[in-house]
Formats: structure tokens, C-alpha cells, sequence
């Protein structure tokens, strides 16, 4: 039997390697930046043409590498962070492994420009594909320059399941502003197709913080700070009214590592129990301190998974850290005693002459059981207060005409006018095969979703002006998405224009949702298409139309005339489909008739 295995070229191996590295293009820029953040780089200028498909750069001024470096530094598992396994676990700097660039040259093209301050010329090298195609010296400045482009044209499966160029844009800008977060005293910059985007001077954690997602959080960050032998825990957290259900801002750091961990997000939130709603979340930038030895971040090429030798302890340092930095800087409100425009209380002085106390006239024969007042006022009809209407008086109609069977609740065939509203939160009208319970919230949401989506296919959305314009300040990330999806908006019923900045006016909002806070609906809106992916426009559609639907309809606790709620259940009927919500909740449900006999029985 001959042998069948064999060593695969260093070519196929890169590519299999830049599988787990190189996902998309902000893990390139994720790769690159840190080699120039462990370099010693001050400035660090990012800029990136078609979301990164066309090309990638990254320009540094720290101590660049001499011409063997250069050559040296796509190969696998070459690198300057680490010399045997110990270092492993007294690591300093963000690279270790000897992958990045090796992958990158791998699914790319990359030419690089470096130059050490001890040299007065310095090296060009182009690779492609892994293969190095030139290789000569050049006129540069210290430090380094990558440019990487047509990233993955030699693997178009991979380029090809890239998401759209706003999605990829804003994984970009995520990636950037984790490593601009963990490195304030670094200048950046982050230019999109000529356009700059960020321009981040160096300076304090909280200015780093407010430069990248604006004034407005400044007012929500509580400080944080804590120093034991077991690890050094700073940073912010953001007061408890500060909470919101998307689009948070949350961020954990070690060792000037970003990471995620889920076990120590439940200490931070633990500490707000009781202080916020139940599903919302607080934002927060917490970084830590430990000893390298203590933790390992050598699972996964990402390296944006940690484990800590001591776990439950820093869990319970982290806890009690936020709870008292939100008893400790929380603001409580002060007493008002602004006694401006108010009545003038008199105030007793020792030989002053008495106010007068006024006098009260009353009638000193007046006995009300000797004359009580008798109505003699009778309705007319009043006959029909007491009379139950008969069932032939009801008029029953046909529900779920000309609906598919499998969207029809079972035995449901024709119910009547009148129904009931329990506890504000449901409706109940009996049917032919017995008692059907409607959730009026969802059922209105129902409603208003498929209104939206034929104003939005039809463009018939109407403007309702407002007096004064809303002001709408959102970040990086959220401006993005709102450039993709200001036109939909618009089909909706908003007017909104671009101040420039990230503010965005609200000039007019759909007519028949007055009375909503049109700043947070606007959040919500950009916030949840953010997180359903801003791809083809009718997965934006169905994502807006989502969104303003449950801002809009009818909240639980809402009192209806039997009307409203005839309406409301007419309007769920004429829906094409009247089981679910968009997002699959069950808006009805039918307590038959049988069962109630039984349990009766």
C-alpha cells in the first residue's frame, strides 16, 4: 500500500491558518494596528477604500524593521514578541503568535514600506499570495507601511460571503475603537475612501472615550477604581439611568487586551439589580490589571478569550468595585427650596403683635339629617339597563375570509362585538368554539408592522411637522448604519437632515405616532437594524418597520372602549397573519369551549 500522507506547502498551510486570523477586513486592520500599537508607534493613521475589499493601510512611525525583518516577518510563526514557551506566560504585547502577517500575505496582496531610525534608506517588499514578487530599497520615513489589497482574491468563497460595505465598515470601526480605547497616550486616525472619520489625540482614558462616542456619555460615566494584590481594576461605568436595551457600550480590558467574558458582564450587572429595568443594559469600560502569569490568552488566534487563574475572586472584586462607585458618585436629587413666586409664610417674633386668625361664619341650626335632599331624576329607557341583549341581537361576522388554512386558530369561525379587556393587558371575545384571548400589544404590533411595510412598498408614508426639530446625536458605528437607512426612514414618514458630525436633525415623523420620545425611537430604529444587519433593503424594511411598530403600538396597561378594541381586533383579522408577531410571538390563543366544560364539570 502506497502512502497517502504528505506535507502540505507552506502556501496551502498560510491559507488554512488565514482562516481563523483573517476573517474579514477589520481583522486585518485588527493585526496591524497592534503590531504598530507593540512598536512603539505614537501616531497610527488607518485608511481603508471599499470597506477594506479594495484596499487596506496602515501607516505607523515606530521602530520599523530593517531589511532581513522585513523579510522575515511573513513567515509563519516568525516573530520578535516571544523567544520560548515561558514568555508565554509573562507576555507585554498584543502580537505573539508569528501568524498575522503571514496570513494576510497569504489572501493578499501586500507591499511594505519600513525604515529603522539607524537606517537612511529603507526597504520596499511586495508579497503576493505568499510569494514574495519584489524586493528593492526606498526613500521612507521611520516606522511602517502596510497596504494591503484585494484582500481574498485568491479565495473567492471567502470574499464573496463578505457581508455589504456598511456592514463591513462598521466591524471595522469596531475593531478600531478597541485598540483606540486601550491606547489613549496613541494619536489615530481612520479615513474611509478619502473621508476621515476619526482623529483621536492622545490623552486621558475618559477624553478617549468621549472623542470616540461623543459629549453625550460624559454625563453617564461614574469613575472606577480599585487596587488589590490580586489584580488593579479602573475604569467607568455609566449610571443606572443611562441603560437602554441596545447598543450599549460595553467594553472589558486586561492588560491593554480587549476581551469578552460573560462571567464577569453578570458581576457588572448583578450590581445594578433592582436600579435598572429588567432587560436593559448599562454601559461600561472596565480595565484591568493582572500578573501575565495569572491568565492565559493563548486560546484562540482572536485572542479575545481569557482565562484567569482566579476567577471568582476578581468576580467578586469587579462586584463590589461598580456597587460602590453607583452608591459613591450616583447623584441624588436635592431638595427645591426656591421659594420664588411662592405665598409669604409669616414667622412669630417674641413681642410682635399677633396675626389675626380669621373668622369662620356658620349656621348654628343647620341639622343635614333633618333635610336630605331626594332625586327625583329618572333616566329614560332605564328599562334596558337591566336587560341582557338577546343573542340574536349580536351580530356575528365571519373571520379569516379569504386566509390560508394554516393560518386560521382552529374552531375559530365567527366571534362577537362584544369583549372584555383584562388587567389593561388582554382582550377576550367569545367565539363559536369558545374564548378567544387576544394580547393587545401584539396584536397592534402586528398591525402597525404590515401598515409600515406597504408605506415603505409603496412610498406612501405621510410627514407630520414638528414644532421644534429633535436633535439626534449618534456615534461612529450608528452613523454608518443611519447613512443606509435614512432613505427607508424617510418612505416611513420621517424628515430627517444630516448636521454633520453625527447629529442628525428630526425635522417631521410619521403621522399617528405623536406623543413618542422621537430621539430614543430613532436610536431604537438605527439600533435594531445595527443588529439585523443593514444588507438588502428589504431586510432594512422589515427591521425599521419592526422597530417603530413596537414603539408605537399600544403598551400594556392601556385602557380601550369595547370600540377601540372592535377595531383593533377587525384590524389583526385583515392582517396576513394573525398567530404571530413579526419576530414570532403568539398574539392569540383560544380557551375552547370543551375545556371549560370540563374543568366545570
Amino acid at each position: 500500500m502506497s502512502d497517502i500522507i504528505q506535507l502540505l506547502p507552506d502556501s496551502v498551510a498560510n491559507q488554512i491558518a488565514a482562516g481563523e486570523v483573517i476573517q474579514r477586513p477589520a481583522s486585518v486592520i485588527k493585526e496591524l494596528v497592534e503590531n504598530s500599537v507593540d512598536a512603539g508607534a505614537k501616531t497610527i493613521n488607518v485608511l481603508v477604500v471599499d470597506a477594506g475589499r479594495t484596499s487596506i493601510q496602515v501607516i505607523d512611525d515606530g521602530k520599523g524593521m530593517s531589511e532581513t525583518d522585513a523579510r522575515l516577518s511573513f513567515e509563519r510563526h516568525a516573530t520578535s514578541k516571544i523567544r520560548n514557551a515561558g514568555d508565554l506566560f509573562a507576555l507585554q504585547t498584543m502580537g505573539f503568535r508569528g501568524e498575522a502577517l503571514a496570513s494576510i500575505a497569504a489572501v493578499a496582496q501586500v507591499e511594505l514600506k519600513t525604515r529603522t531610525p539607524g537606517e537612511e534608506i529603507g526597504t520596499m517588499l511586495s508579497v503576493s499570495a505568499s510569494k514574495v514578487t519584489g524586493q528593492e530599497p526606498v526613500s521612507c520615513p521611520v516606522g511602517s507601511n502596510f497596504l494591503v489589497q484585494n484582500l481574498f482574491f485568491n479565495v473567492p468563497v471567502r470574499r464573496k460571503f463578505l457581508k455589504s460595505n456598511s456592514t463591513e465598515l462598521s466591524n471595522i470601526v469596531a475593531a478600531f475603537e478597541r485598540i483606540a480605547l486601550v491606547n489613549p497616550q496613541i494619536n489615530f486616525t481612520l479615513h474611509s475612501n478619502g473621508t476621515e472619520m476619526f482623529n483621536l489625540r492622545a490623552g486621558g482614558v475618559r477624553q478617549r472615550i468621549v472623542d470616540i462616542f461623543g459629549k453625550r456619555i460624559n454625563h453617564d460615566l461614574l469613575p472606577l477604581s480599585v487596587d488589590t494584590t490580586v489584580c488593579r481594576i479602573s475604569g467607568f461605568v455609566g449610571k443606572p439611568e443611562s441603560a437602554k436595551k441596545k447598543n450599549v457600550q460595553q467594553y472589558f480590558f486586561v492588560n491593554g487586551r480587549y476581551m469578552k467574558h460573560p462571567y464577569f458582564h453578570k458581576a457588572v450587572m448583578a450590581s445594578y439589580e433592582r436600579l435598572i429595568p429588567v432587560g436593559e443594559q448599562i454601559p461600561y469600560f472596565i480595565y484591568m490589571e493582572v500578573e501575565p502569569r495569572d491568565i492565559d490568552v493563548n486560546i484562540h488566534p482572536t485572542k479575545t478569550e481569557i482565562k484567569f487563574e482566579n476567577e471568582h475572586t476578581i468576580w467578586q472584586i469587579l462586584m463590589a468595585a461598580v456597587k460602590e462607585a453607583v452608591g459613591k458618585f450616583s447623584d441624588v436629587p436635592s431638595i427645591d427650596f426656591d421659594t420664588e413666586g411662592k405665598p409669604e409664610i409669616p414667622v412669630f417674633e417674641a413681642g410682635s403683635m399677633g396675626v389675626p386668625v380669621p373668622k369662620i361664619d356658620i349656621n348654628p341650626v343647620y341639622n343635614p339629617f333633618k333635610e336630605t335632599p331626594v332625586s327625583n331624576y329618572v333616566p329614560e329607557n332605564w328599562e334596558q339597563l337591566y336587560t341582557t341583549p338577546d343573542a340574536s341581537q349580536i351580530k356575528e361576522m365571519p373571520l379569516f375570509a379569504d386566509k390560508p388554512d394554516d393560518e386560521r386558530p382552529d374552531a375559530v369561525d365567527e366571534k362577537s362585538p362584544v369583549h372584555y379587556q383584562y388587567k389593561g393587558k388582554y382582550i377576550m371575545t367569545a367565539v363559536k368554539s369558545g374564548l378567544m384571548i387576544i394580547d393587545q400589544h401584539r396584536a397592534h404590533i402586528r398591525v402597525l408592522y404590515e401598515n409600515y411595510m406597504q408605506q415603505l412598498d409603496g412610498r406612501t408614508g405621510s410627514v407630520q411637522k414638528v414644532l421644534f426639530p429633535e436633535i439626534v446625536q449618534l456615534d461612529h458605528k450608528e452613523a454608518i448604519v443611519m447613512e443606509k437607512v435614512q432613505p427607508e426612514m424617510e418612505k416611513l414618514g420621517f424628515d430627517i437632515s444630516d448636521l454633520g458630525g453625527g447629529s442628525y436633525a428630526v425635522n417631521g415623523i410619521p403621522s399617528g405616532i405623536e406623543g413618542i420620545n422621537v430621539v430614543e425611537l430613532v436610536c431604537n430604529m438605527v439600533a435594531t437594524a445595527a443588529e439585523n444587519g443593514v444588507g438588502v433593503a428589504s431586510d432594512i424594511n422589515h427591521s425599521l418597520a419592526v422597530s417603530l411598530a413596537r414603539n408605537a403600538a399600544i403598551p400594556h396597561g392601556q385602557v380601550l372602549n369595547n370600540n377601540e378594541m372592535e377595531n383593533l381586533v377587525n384590524e389583526l383579522f385583515a392582517c396576513s397573519n394573525v398567530n404571530y408577531t413579526p419576530d414570532g410571538k403568539s398574539i392569540l390563543t383560544i380557551f375552547r369551549q370543551s375545556e371549560m366544560e370540563r374543568l366545570l364539570g
